[in-house]
């Protein structure tokens, strides 16, 4: 896929904001990204909303306006589709509002428009630099129903999203989900929990037909957020603390987008005077599963969460390791004892995986985990350390690290045949396949 045709959505700023770097390598952000502590959830409107905008600035600007406005993050997307033909696929994703730039191509947008509401329930608005009257009576009979002047008002955006909601005759019925909860642990601290955690999460979020999240509960020191490169106002912490509240709605509210697509609850900033109960977790893992088709969890080394959802609803507990001996000891006691007697699916990640050069053999590897390992990561010191210094998952690239991920996440989501993904291929619209 062109990078041109990427959905790269994160949150109100561009990945390019978040991700920008000062001549220290120090991470900068804009406000209201970087807080001093987890702030209340704001209220949103309970409303979907897609914004298709070919120009990276005027795009970011009213994501960040619809954002400021009503709490609302957009679903954005970097083009318009190559063929109206592919519009379907859009429309069936139930968005109430979507917003489109009408600069970049006028003609192309009020064809683009005009199909929209003739084949879908969802409000149309655009946006432009210019308020033309000429162009403002064209979108109207192609059946925009809100025209957005740059720079935007917040008043008359919010006047907008008001009218649309109103205008929906009844709330969207989303079918509930039953996500498969895949939960990554460690046999030990520094195995590398996070970072294949991570790179999974990101390769199961390739598929844009299901959605994935990951969430970051290796409190009090998760750092899954620093590997994928994003800066989150609202964490994990927020979440669990407000358990009795919490619902899809706002746990929408906490999550960051990352550019792969994958939605990620991430650690606390600072170091939290905070120690989850079970009741909390379980919570969470429930609110989840009703909105996500994979919910991917890093526990890190934490080992009390037998009596959780995370241990007794999981589809698979994916044990990551090493073949050091602690780790291989660790490894035996928590097969022998934890997993003795049933539970989850258990496979086990060897990962930093070198046959050459172990110094002990596979075989005496295999009978301290008293069975084969089902994954073995391979050893890139230097590839995983310049995706923590950059951000950037390693998962998307070419490298033996990268395809042994992938086949892991391919083992739960199946990709299609290759005829299918020959079909996918013709999409016009890259955003979509």
């Amino acid at each position: 896929m062109s990078s041109a045709r990427q959905i790269f959505e994160a949150s109100p700023y561009s990945s390019e904001e978040l991700a920008a770097q000062d001549k220290s390598g120090n991470l900068m952000t804009a406000a209201p990204y970087l807080v001093p502590s987890d702030p209340p959830a704001p209220t949103a409107l309970d409303m979907e909303i897609a914004l298709i905008g070919p120009d990276l600035n005027r795009r970011n600007e009213a994501s960040r306006a619809l954002f400021q406005c009503a709490g609302l993050m957009p679903r954005q997307f970097a083009s318009y589709p190559d063929d109206l033909q592919d519009l379907p696929r859009l429309l069936d994703q139930n968005h109430d509002v979507i917003v489109i730039d009408l600069d970049t191509d006028p003609e192309f947008a009020l064809a683009l428009i005009e199909k929209i509401c003739s084949h879908g329930k969802s409000t149309v608005m655009v946006y432009s630099s210019q308020a033309d009257p000429d162009l403002l009576v064209r979108c109207m009979r192609a059946g925009a129903r809100e025209f957005l002047t740059l720079p935007f008002d917040p008043s008359v955006i919010s006047d907008a999203l008001e009218r649309a909601l109103v205008r929906r005759p009844a709330p969207v019925a989303r079918a509930a989900k039953s996500g498969k909860l895949l939960v990554f642990m460690g046999s030990k601290g520094g195995v590398g929990v996070t970072s294949v955690a991570c790179n999974f999460a990101v390769a199961l979020a390739q598929d844009i037909t299901q959605k994935t999240l990951l969430i970051d509960l290796d409190l009090p020191l998760g750092d899954a957020a620093l590997n994928l490169g994003i800066v989150a106002e609202f964490s994990t912490v927020s979440a669990l603390k407000d358990a009795e509240r919490l619902d899809g709605s706002m746990l929408a509210q906490l999550l960051v987008r990352h550019s792969s697509g994958l939605s990620v609850l991430a650690a606390p900033g600072k170091f939290p005077n905070y120690e989850p109960g079970s009741e909390a977790i379980d919570k969470l893992i429930e609110v989840a599963s009703k909105d996500f088709d994979n919910i991917v969890v890093d526990v890190g080394s934490r080992l009390n969460v037998q009596e959780t959802a995370l241990f007794n609803q999981a589809s698979t507990i994916y044990l990551v390791t090493q073949a050091g001996i602690p780790e291989l000891r660790n490894s035996n006691r928590l097969i022998n004892q934890v997993f003795a007697n049933g539970g989850p699916h258990l496979e086990v990640v060897l990962n930093r995986f070198e046959s050459r050069t172990l110094g002990v053999s596979e075989e005496h590897i295999t009978k301290a985990l008293t069975r084969p390992a089902q994954w073995k990561v391979p050893n890139d010191h230097a590839l995983v350390r310049k995706m923590q210094i950059d951000g950037s998952p390693l998962v998307l690239g070419d490298s033996s690290v990268a395809r042994m991920i992938r086949q892991m996440a391919e083992s739960v989501n199946p990709k299609p045949d290759a005829a299918a993904r020959s079909q996918v291929k013709k999409k016009g619209f890259s955003l979509f396949g």
